[in-house]
């Protein structure tokens, strides 16, 4: 998956761009299995899902309160997911970005695979 890191307002350091890779790498790894399981016959090694990550810091004259929001955008096979988050901490805001992309990642995950169960259901009550 590739990550493309867009910022307002903040410096972008090295120390920076390693902590959201750091704290992505859990939602890579169920990316990687729903790439798997969505397209068949894709090239094997390459990523076909591409994230935007974006960090601002509100304003400049901002001392107090929510300062800092994040927002990731994940598109792949035709579908978008989205995890936004606001707060104090810089950190935080990151941790709770991703732990909100994991929620949606594992919902969809879950609609993928209930949907057969569901159709298969279906059509044996219809046989039956």
């Amino acid at each position: 998956m590739k990550i493309t890191i867009k910022k307002k307002n903040l410096e972008l350091t090295d120390s920076f761009d390693n902590l959201i890779n750091k704290r992505f790498q859990s939602v890579e790894r169920l990316m990687k299995e729903m790439e798997v399981k969505a397209v068949e016959g894709f090239e094997h090694g390459k990523s076909f899902s591409e994230a935007f990550f974006s960090v601002e810091k509100e304003t400049k004259r901002h001392r107090k309160g929510d300062i800092f929001k994040a927002e990731i955008i994940i598109s792949f096979a035709g579908k978008k997911l989205v995890a936004r988050s606001h707060g104090e901490n810089l950190n935080s805001v990151i941790t709770k970005v991703r732990d909100e992309l994991n929620r949606e990642i594992r919902r969809h995950k879950t609609k993928l695979i209930e949907k057969p169960r569901r159709d298969y259901r279906k059509s044996k009550k219809d046989i039956i």
